[in-house]
């Protein structure tokens, strides 16, 4: 008989002082519980009823451990309650932001024509007619899709070679100098410009060179590669100084030069960073209005030649949408399209970085036995 009890006397013991597993689920529940209960009183929300219950749960779960197991492990419980609570906080703007696109973006992305159709030719009136008679919207974004998509990649193919072979000098042969420094210094100037500086120095750049009046995707471009080099640069310049020295020693020691060190071992151990770095890069300058509309202009036809011409994208489609609607008196139309848009241009930020991690993986050094 006392062999059979001393087990469930060693687990009392063990679990003494100790809360149940179970419990932060019952304070949750009672949290939740009188919260939806104080609210009730004072005006039902949601928010207010979440922040109440989140209040309750800490307070409830700090004190009972406070009781059960002491005022270190309630000090613990509280730590712990306050990261959680601001991570929460911190996430909230995000999934707020994504629930509000879903929700207005839906609609205006659904539309028949709404990709591949521009706004060349539509007028109020068709905005009235779809409001009045319950008509489809007509407009779409297809010109601001291509022109955005074209002005993106050639500010791409301008920055990432600039800022990855200025962070490659920084790194490998700048040796802390005066040139380096100088750059450095220029670079963290570069990352804090207002983004209509950089739309300004463009157009007066190709004003200077072209003529006054010129605006195309190309000066676009320009202005948006001011924007991207110093991220490109610092984030390239991060990750090199990351890959050990061991293992361009070692290459050194095997007689390889030293630009074919970089460019095999180097940069393929740093690849997986450098793309994330051109894609924050990138998702910097995508959404871009000011210096798009001081650089490119804004059209409502479809124009596929980045170095001709006016061009829209749909940053300035967003803005002129909103700001002045097809039909005044009919805007909601024109806030669909918007909307819309601004959900196609979160869906190119995402599959960016989607794009990114495949580009790293497939060009990340392997490792084997």
């Amino acid at each position: 008989m006392t062999s059979t009890l001393t087990p469930v006397r060693k687990r009392s013991a063990l679990t003494k002082g100790q809360l149940p597993k179970a419990a932060p689920y019952i304070v949750l529940a009672a949290a939740l519980i009188l919260g939806a209960a104080i609210l009730a009183l004072i005006g039902f929300n949601a928010f207010g009823w979440g922040l109440v219950s989140a209040a309750l749960f800490t307070i409830g779960l700090v004190g009972w451990s406070a009781v059960v197991e002491g005022a270190r492990k309630a000090q613990d419980k509280l730590a712990t309650c306050l990261v959680v609570a601001a991570f929460l906080l911190a996430l909230l703007p995000l999934i707020s932001v994504i629930w509000t696109v879903l929700a207005n973006g839906i609609p205006g992305l659904i539309t028949p024509g709404f990709l591949s159709s521009s706004m060349n030719g539509v007028t109020g009136v068709y905005d009235n007619r779809a409001v009045e008679d319950g008509t489809p919207v007509l407009g779409g974004i297809y010109h601001a899709l291509l022109g955005t998509i074209q002005i993106t990649l050639l500010a791409t193919v301008i920055s990432v070679p600039v800022g990855l072979l200025t962070a490659i000098y920084l790194v490998e042969y700048g040796n802390d100098g005066k040139l380096a420094r100088a750059i450095t210094f220029f670079v963290d100037v570069m990352t804090g410009i207002p983004s209509i500086v950089a739309g300004l120095f463009a157009a007066a750049f190709f004003f200077a060179i072209v003529g006054p009046g010129t605006k195309t995707g190309a000066v676009a471009a320009v202005a948006l590669s001011v924007l991207m080099i110093p991220v490109v640069v610092r984030s390239a310049e991060e990750m090199l100084k990351i890959v050990p020295n061991e293992l361009r020693e070692a290459a050194y020691a095997l007689g390889v030069r030293k630009w074919r060190t970089i460019l095999k071992v180097v940069i393929p151990t740093a690849i997986s960073g450098i793309a994330s770095g051109v894609t924050l890069a990138i998702a910097r300058v995508i959404g871009e209005t000011a210096p798009i509309l001081v650089t490119a202009g804004f059209a409502t036809s479809i124009n596929s030649n980045v170095f001709g011409g006016w061009m829209a994208s749909l940053p300035t489609f967003i803005y002129t949408q909103i700001l002045n609607p097809t039909s005044p008196s009919n805007p909601d139309p024109s806030t669909q399209r918007a909307w819309g848009a601004a959900l196609v241009l979160i869906i190119l930020v995402m599959v960016l970085n989607l794009a990114s991690r495949l580009i790293a993986k497939a060009f990340a050094p392997k490792t084997g036995r």
